[in-house]
């Protein structure tokens, strides 16, 4: 028992995404899939709102454990079925807790296979980290070109606390995935047309640069600090 218990992660990770290819989640992150049963989600979400919505959150949260690609297309879908704010809030639920987890998977028997790989790297930005690690969630949170999966490893190895993670994950994730389920409230028609949404909406001026001064502006304390100590 001893033995198996220092890579209980992975199993627990293996396990998530034995479930989440059972529950077939890569192949519901697709536009045809979601345009082919959206009148039927819709009469699902109308008939069973809570269960539905805690579907939603744990579908996202697995999908972002078990690092799946396409979570932007369930925070659409999450626009779409539950409305702009009811979407935007499961999304940032289910997304919290999926990267929870992973923050808790990656310091357990993951751990030590990544600090043979890029221990040097962490120990140079760990007392940053360590101090700062809030700050730097939130920020790269808010950057949605920046993948869950490499937040999640950087914050877990350098010591960061959970609580800090995740609430700088959710506060940090709001305003993308405010604009994504934005976006999916009003694609039901493209959809109905056989059209595949253009997501490169979020990349253009208006809407990426304001996240982008959103970051910056997240950092501005740790550049403070840093502006005095070096006049100190």
């Amino acid at each position: 028992m001893n033995v198996i218990k220092p890579y209980w992660p992975i199993f627990l990770l293996a396990s998530l995404l034995v479930a989440g290819y059972a529950l077939g989640v890569p192949s519901m992150l697709s536009w045809q899939i979601l345009a082919s049963r959206q009148a039927e989600l819709r009469d699902i979400v109308a008939t069973q709102p809570i269960i539905s919505g805690a579907g939603f959150v744990l579908l996202y949260a697995i999908a972002v454990a078990a690092s799946f690609p396409g979570a932007a297309i369930i925070t659409v879908a999450g626009g779409l079925l539950f409305g702009v704010v009811v979407g935007a809030a499961l999304a940032v639920v289910g997304a919290t807790l999926g990267a929870s987890l992973l923050f808790v998977l990656a310091r357990g028997a993951l751990r030590s296979m990544l600090t043979k790989r890029i221990g040097a790297l962490m120990e140079r930005l760990r007392p940053g980290l360590e101090r700062d690690g809030f700050l730097y969630v939130v920020s790269l949170g808010l950057i949605p070109v920046v993948p869950f999966w490499l937040i999640n490893l950087a914050a877990s190895m350098s010591g960061m606390r959970l609580r800090d993670f995740a609430a700088g994950t959710a506060l940090g994730i709001i305003p993308a995935t405010t604009i994504f389920a934005s976006f999916g409230a009003g694609v039901g028609a493209i959809l109905a047309a056989g059209q595949t949404p253009d997501l490169g909406i979020i990349f253009s001026p208006i809407v990426f640069g304001p996240l982008m001064a959103l970051a910056v502006l997240s950092l501005v304390p740790i550049a403070w600090r840093w502006w005095k100590q070096d006049r100190g």
